[in-house]
């Protein structure tokens, strides 16, 4: 600065110098008059120094709330550590959150499966022996919005065609919850508990021969300490919406009961499920395969049934302490035929299992959850070692239906080496009386099966 007011001054004083008037010889009057000038200009450049010198000593200012802060690389630092506006987590995908509510993050499945199911002779069927399948192979996206408001959209691609599994939006106030679009309908523990977690390669038998799956609706949920309270009004699932529209209403209702007590969740629910199925007598059928999804054959199965609803009770309990778990469910479904008598069938399963390594089953808000891995391979552990035993029960004989009976006896090995990753090993005996495939003439025998899985979940 200094230098630029001498500069200046010297600069000055050229100009005057050369400019035209001072051309001509100067008398002693205007020399006289120029060195005052001059002088005056001094006094303003030392002043000015003066100044510069008092500021160079003075401390820099504090900044106060509202003032922008100074340009020095104290008050820089700070900025520079600022918390960003967006955090980006990783749960088996990338996940972003922003300080506004906003979330973002990609979500699906890979579930490949092989089986081999070995019957008696005299029974024929290309489904019988070796069989693989891509059992889920599913994408998506979940996320949140500000306000309390979540979405979820979901595809099943599996089958070669895109199939929608979720798709629904959600909003949350303290223990309430209410979800509009397709979501389950609230119909048990297994099958609210996603497929990721199972202990078998497949659920129990009844919730497959019952027909449960995601529905469009309404619903609300209420949750506070040990109660969960859950209750809506659905219609089809959307693969089955046609031109005609909505062919069947129902009302779904559970309630839960979770408390801990000491180291030990336990879990005690019901659920009741009513469905007008329309307006004119609708065709159904109950049936299962033999553990296997791959297996695309039926030892038992009812006869197409005219009916104009359903009735659904079920009954859960399960506990988890430390590395055990037990889970039991019972489910009774009900068909309304007109004019003649309704059949019940009963479906039911009980299983414990146990974790050989130091780790153990998750559980929220209702639902079994997937083991977070505590010595992952790759940090110098084994993974996640678990065993488990079920017996399966599924009865669709009642009322002058014979569709046969099932008692099941499996086990399961699985293997979660890290988070995200997991592979299966199941072997089940299962014995059925009544079967609707003949063995020759004989309808009561055992099917061996053996099914296999590898999964990645995102």
């Amino acid at each position: 600065m200094r230098l630029f007011l001498t500069a200046a001054l010297m600069g000055t004083t050229s100009l005057c110098l050369s400019s035209p008037a001072f051309a001509q010889p100067m008398s002693a009057e205007e020399a006289e008059a120029l060195r005052g000038e001059l002088a005056a200009l001094k006094a303003q450049v030392a002043a000015l120094e003066e100044r510069l010198d008092r500021a160079a000593d003075r401390p820099a200012p504090v900044a106060s709330v509202g003032m922008a802060p100074a340009s020095t690389p104290s008050a820089v630092a700070p900025a520079a550590q600022a918390r960003p506006a967006t955090e980006i987590g990783w749960k088996g995908a990338p996940e972003l959150k922003s300080d506004s509510g906003w979330s973002f993050k990609p979500r699906g499945r890979i579930l490949i499966d092989a089986g081999h199911v070995s019957a008696p002779e005299g029974i024929s069927d290309p489904a019988l022996g070796f069989s693989n399948e891509i059992r889920r192979a599913r994408l998506g996206v979940e996320g949140t919005m500000p306000g309390g408001f979540g979405y979820k959209l979901e595809a099943d691609f599996a089958e070669g065609d895109a199939e929608l599994t979720d798709a629904h939006l959600t909003y949350k106030h303290g223990p309430f919850k209410i979800t509009v679009g397709q979501h389950n309908n609230f119909q048990g523990l297994e099958e609210l508990s996603s497929s990721n977690d199972t202990s078998f390669i497949e659920r129990a038998a009844f919730t497959d021969a019952f027909g449960f799956e995601r529905r469009i609706g309404v619903s609300g949920e209420y949750g506070r300490g040990d109660i969960l309270v859950q209750a809506g009004v659905f219609t089809d699932n959307a693969s089955d919406l046609g031109d005609s529209g909505n062919s069947s209403v129902s009302l779904d209702g559970r309630l839960v009961y979770a408390p801990k007590l000491g180291e030990t969740q336990l879990h005690f629910g019901t659920s009741a499920h009513w469905r007008n199925l329309g307006d004119t007598v609708t065709s159904v059928r109950y049936r299962q395969r033999p553990l296997v999804h791959s297996a695309d054959i039926r030892f038992i199965s009812t006869p197409s049934i005219g009916a104009k609803g359903e009735r659904g009770l079920g009954a859960e309990a399960a506990f988890i302490r430390g590395r055990f778990h037990g889970a039991a469910e019972a489910f009774w479904q009900t068909v309304e035929r007109p004019g003649q008598a309704d059949p019940t069938f009963f479906g039911g399963a009980i299983e414990a299992g146990l974790f050989l390594t130091d780790d153990r089953r998750g559980y929220r808000d209702g639902m079994f959850k997937g083991v977070k891995v505590k010595n992952p391979v790759g940090s110098g552990g084994l993974g996640a070692w678990q065993v488990n035993l079920r017996y399966d029960r599924l009865d669709l004989d009642d009322a002058g239906i014979d569709g046969g009976k099932q008692n099941g006896y499996m086990a399961s090995l699985i293997w979660t080496p890290i988070d995200y990753l997991r592979f299966m090993i199941n072997y089940a005996r299962l014995d059925y009386r009544g079967a609707v495939i003949p063995a020759g003439t004989d309808r009561n025998y055992g099917v061996d099966v053996v099914g296999m899985r590898g999964q990645i979940v995102f």
